[in-house]
């Protein structure tokens, strides 16, 4: 196989693997945590025989990076939870040799060595196959005051230990304490919130329109609103420029111009792939991250690769880029341990889908597969279904609603990526629609899947089967959305037609809507043509579904009607609600 870009052109050829060679006598491995811990455990339990050194630059070679922000926050109360293995129980279980504190600077491929920098001194190791899962590093802005000692990262068990000591001895119970985050990922928002949960006040800066930038702004804004109720100050749109250090406290200094007081500061600004020793040394990289083919093989015999610091393409778009997940890389690298073991068995490695959660205050959001940004990108035609169902019948108690964003591919209703907010239940379908992106089923094909039901755990119509239902619509054309983010450049050449009660009409509403209860859309539709005047209908309910009612009444009486995808749930979060009339 060769290595493909974006364009389709091919680069230089990965590597093979001689079928004739022995096993290999001695395995190394850079980088333990995910991938290489899970390649290292797997290559012993496939050959008792195998001499299997563990490299790993710091000084924990199996931790819960995962649990960082709640040994932080103490819901992780003991920090020994996070050390999921050591070097000791390794060996003990395993026969691994697992050396910390042991860096490799520089890689001969042709000689098959790497050079180790060891608190004893440089030395060079010889191995029989090499993977490399050296992971990342985390992305520090080029702005004056960054090599403040106020200024820390949260990516090892050192980190969250030295925050946590800092959060509950450094200030005095009465002092003020601020911190400032900046970068609104998964790890800025986390650490955010388990900051605001020790009592500190913060400010959560993001470069970009919204938090947490692989969701969608719709299924973002809750929980952006989340963040602001539990006493996080989001800043979107903004970057820092420049921290002053100061005797009591830092000030981070923002684009806008605003000053934010900082007793402690957090990098959450990204990570880049943490490969310029292999990259140096002729190893095959884009942007930094390590090229792999199906087998985890690099450009080099002998040499593979696995985790946050690889290239993979995205099994939806086709698009090559990197997925820091935890559960690609201990997969990946299980897969690699089975490749160089017992080849004949071995299974191709998955392209990752980039199936994520988190949880924020109460609320969950989730996602698997492409956003918009990526299938536009991709030059892929789609349609986008929004829904607000409940996690469970809405007749048993506890019933809470929660948004489904799910894109498909039109024509055919391939399903192709997912995202929900929502305080319960939204892991639950988001499993379920990675597992069918995974394979390869269609809208249709939602509608049909057999899903576990009682009022206490779901509905007769799961929310994975109603995505199913208003997608296989969308398809053959039963239904036709509209969407909110167009509303500025339709209103003035269509009827906006709002189909709540009047209540709802007057508690907020888009700006020149007609509102027709749907339930009396039958006897008005005289009205309804009135106002039209030949132009289109654009009808809205709460969440979409009394629209679709009205949509097949006005389109079965001639009407060029949609139905707006989401409703007003959908549109309050993608508009706000300064858009809205109240009367």
């Amino acid at each position: 196989m060769s290595a493909v870009g974006e364009s389709g052109a091919a680069s230089a050829p990965l590597a093979t693997r001689d079928a004739s060679d022995a096993r290999p006598r001695r395995i190394l491995i850079v980088g333990g945590v995910a991938a290489g811990m899970s390649a290292a455990a797997r290559a012993r339990r496939l050959d008792e025989h195998a001499e299997i050194i563990v490299l790993e630059r710091g000084e924990h070679v199996s931790f819960a990076n995962c649990g960082l922000p709640y040994y932080v926050s103490g819901e992780i109360a003991d920090e020994s939870a996070l050390l999921v293995q050591t070097p000791e129980s390794l060996r003990a279980a395993l026969n691994l040799d697992v050396r910390p504190r042991h860096e490799v600077i520089g890689l001969d491929p042709a000689a098959r060595e790497v050079v180790v920098r060891t608190s004893a001194g440089d030395e060079v190791l010889a191995y029989d196959e090499l993977l490399l899962a050296p992971g990342t590093i985390a992305v520090r802005p080029e702005i004056p005051g960054i090599d403040s000692v106020r200024v820390g990262t949260l990516r090892t068990v050192g980190d969250a230990v030295a925050l946590r000591e800092l959060v509950e001895s450094e200030f005095p119970a009465d002092g003020v304490r601020r911190a400032v985050v900046l970068g609104a990922g998964f790890i800025g928002v986390e650490a955010a919130e388990a900051l605001r949960a020790r009592g500190l006040e913060v400010e959560l800066v993001q470069r970009g329109p919204h938090v947490l930038a692989p969701l969608e702004p719709e299924i973002a804004a809750p929980i952006a609103a989340e963040l602001a109720r539990i006493g996080v100050r989001v800043r979107t749109g903004v970057e820092a420029v420049g921290i002053e250090p100061g005797v009591e406290r830092d000030t981070v200094l923002l684009s806008d111009g605003a000053s934010l007081p900082a007793d402690t500061i957090l990098l959450a600004a990204g990570a880049r792939p943490d490969t310029a020793v292999f990259e140096a040394a002729g190893i095959l990289c884009e942007d930094g991250a390590i090229v792999v083919d199906e087998r985890g093989r690099t450009s080099a015999p002998h040499v593979s690769a696995a985790g946050d610091a690889v290239r993979s393409t995205d099994p939806v778009t086709g698009i090559r880029r990197s997925v820091l997940l935890a559960g690609p890389a201990n997969r990946a690298g299980r897969q690699i341990a089975d490749h160089l073991l017992r080849p004949e068995l071995a299974r191709p490695i998955p392209a990752p889908l980039g199936t994520a959660v988190i949880r924020v205050g109460s609320l969950t959001a989730a996602l698997t597969g492409a956003n918009r940004r990526a299938l536009d990108r991709a030059g892929i035609d789609f349609a986008t279904l929004h829904l607000h169902p409940n996690q469970h019948a809405g007749y048993f108690p506890g019933a809470a609603q929660m948004s489904l964003l799910v894109h498909v591919r039109r024509g055919d209703g391939l399903v192709l990526g997912a995202q929900g907010v929502g305080p319960d239940g939204v892991d639950k379908r988001i499993d379920v629609l990675a597992t069918a992106i995974r394979a390869g089923m269609t809208a249709g094909d939602l509608v049909d899947l057999d899903l576990a039901y009682s009022p206490v755990h779901g509905s007769a119509k799961d929310p994975v089967n109603l995505a199913g239902m208003v997608g296989s619509n969308v398809v053959d054309g039963t239904l036709e959305l509209w969407y909110a983010e167009h509303w500025a450049e339709l209103r003035d050449g269509a009827l906006v037609l709002d189909v709540r009660s009047p209540g709802e009409f007057a508690a907020g509403h888009l700006p020149g809507a007609l509102n027709v209860p749907h339930t009396e859309l039958r006897g008005r539709i005289g009205e309804v043509r009135a106002a039209a005047a030949g132009r289109p209908v654009l009808a809205l309910c709460g969440s979409g579904v009394r629209s679709h009612i009205a949509h097949r009444l006005l389109a079965q009486e001639g009407f060029d009607s949609a139905s707006l995808s989401g409703g007003m749930l959908t549109a309050r979060a993608v508009l706000g609600d300064a858009v809205l009339v109240r009367s």
